[in-house]
């Protein structure tokens, strides 16, 4: 029952991705709005993932999944019959709204049925691989649907499994409130989403138009409120967040290790896939399968890495595993030269056995140096990184892209262009390829160069940042022991 919810949101990232050609053809979003598509539902799930951990604990994490779960379903009818860009943005961000319910419900109920460590180790390592799981089933299952049905049907592959857990989750999973905590504070809610909000719109801004008044004053506004959040919790006798958490040096840098690698990760799901079927012309269904193998190298990690953290440290592991990481952006980063499957699999792969590995061992991090009692408050926090890493990451790798992508077009594309066939290829390759037919051969050619080109660079940027993220993933939290042997004690704190 808890891997079912964890597969569905898996389901929900990659079949978006297939999709977004198809619906890129019949729905003629701006580039602005195609990127708000992709980022609405990390972005608010971001945004609420603190208030649901909390108000799980609270009222119940069984009850509040039962409830995202219902909530998941009624969004996915809406995207799937969307019938504007705007109205699928909407859509997105209701999907992210219950996916923020579904995710600290899922883990905190994980932590709760395995208290001894090295179980809760692997139970979160096969956690992680379910969400993998539900990776790789969703290119198949999402290249099946676009090749029979429209891009809508992707959406609708999550309704099966919403009935499953709607009808047998009262009935097999057990409830858990923590003891003594009182009513969710809702100022403490309004000032959480104050803070995170505006910082997730400067970073999207930004990284789209450059630094501005309105990004810059967004982000002064989200810290501000951030600080007085912090204070709020301080003096709350029971915060919506314990901000002493923070305190404790094993939960505070696998945070930044979760957040720094999705960052790459985010962006590298968003133009591989792009690449796959832009680029390449491989069909949904096609593409689909090739996703198949690089999911099934997260899987290997997610389960592997908490078996190998048995007899060596965490921090070797994960830092071992970032640099194979390093490696595969390496690999996606020399398509402008070595195009091909060969180079995106196994660079692609490599990515995600990176990820697999630092998604089970870095949120058991986070979760085991947590009370009891704050396990939804700490799941919350670990999602809250990932998510907004994954949406980081597909704002900031695509629009630097496209900034590349841009840039190219101008200089290399023919001047004499009709301005409707012009205006397609500046946009995009996605609106390129979307009018194809009214563009000369090597227009279209020179596009995907282009695009190509912008997603070496975007991957030499994400090989860099990796190779040291694992230099300082092996150092900080070089305290930590082999799983159950006490060195990783939850009091140790900076």
């Amino acid at each position: 029952m808890l891997a079912l919810p964890t597969a569905l949101l898996g389901l929900d990232v990659t079949l978006l991705y297939l999709a977004m050609p198809a619906l890129a053809a019949d729905l003629r979003p701006s580039s602005s709005q195609a990127l708000w598509i992709m980022d609405a539902y990390g972005f608010m799930i971001a945004g609420f993932l603190i208030t649901m951990g909390t108000v799980g604990d609270r009222i119940g994490r069984r009850r509040l999944l039962l409830v995202g779960t219902a909530a998941f379903g009624a969004a996915s009818v809406l995207a799937a019959f969307s019938p504007t860009a705007g109205i699928l943005i909407a859509a997105r961000a209701m999907l992210g709204v219950a996916g923020a319910t579904l995710m600290p419900s899922t883990l905190a109920l994980v932590s709760t049925l395995f208290p001894v460590p090295r179980e809760r180790a692997l139970a979160i390592g096969i956690w992680a691989t379910m969400f993998a799981l539900g990776m790789a089933a969703g290119p198949l299952v999402g290249g099946v649907l676009l090749e029979h049905f429209w891009w809508g049907a992707a959406f609708l592959v999550a309704i099966p499994v919403i009935a499953v857990v709607l009808v047998a989750g009262p009935l097999v999973l057990p409830e858990y409130r923590a003891p003594g905590s009182g009513r969710p504070d809702l100022l403490s809610v309004a000032l959480s989403l104050a803070a995170i909000l505006p910082v997730v719109y400067f970073i999207k801004a930004s990284a789209e138009t450059g630094l501005s008044i309105a990004p810059v004053a967004a982000l002064a506004a989200g810290l501000l409120f951030a600080r007085l959040f912090v204070r709020r919790q301080r003096r709350l006798p029971s915060p919506l967040l314990d901000v002493g958490l923070f305190g404790n040096r094993t939960f505070s840098a696998a945070l930044t290790v979760l957040l720094v690698g999705l960052v790459g990760v985010g962006g590298a799901m968003l133009l591989v896939t792009q690449y796959l079927q832009l680029v390449m012309g491989l069909s949904a269904m096609a593409a689909g399968l090739w996703m198949g193998p690089p999911a099934v190298m997260m899987m290997v990690g997610g389960i592997g890495a908490p078996l190998v953290a048995r007899t060596v440290r965490p921090s070797l592991v994960m830092a071992g595993s970032l640099a194979l990481s390093a490696v595969g952006y390496l690999c996606l980063a020399l398509l402008p030269w070595l195009p091909g499957l060969v180079p995106v699999m196994l660079g692609y792969g490599l990515v995600y056995l990176g990820l697999g590995t630092i998604a089970a061992l870095g949120t058991d991090l986070v979760v085991g140096s947590a009370p009891p009692e704050k396990a939804g408050s700490a799941s919350a926090m670990s999602e809250t990184v990932q998510e907004l890493g994954i949406a980081v990451g597909v704002a900031v790798l695509g629009s630097l892209t496209t900034a590349v992508y841009r840039r190219l077009v101008a200089e290399r594309v023919p001047a004499d262009l009709p301005e409707a066939a012009a205006r397609a290829v500046g946009e995009g390759l996605w609106a390129a390829a979307s009018a194809a037919e009214r563009l000369p051969d090597d227009v279209l050619a020179t596009a995907k160069g282009a695009f190509t080109a912008g997603l070496g660079a975007s991957a030499l940027v994400a090989a860099l940042a990796i190779a040291v993220l694992a230099g300082v993933c092996a150092i900080v939290l070089r305290h930590v022991g082999v799983a159950g042997d006490g060195t990783a004690s939850d009091s140790e704190a900076a």
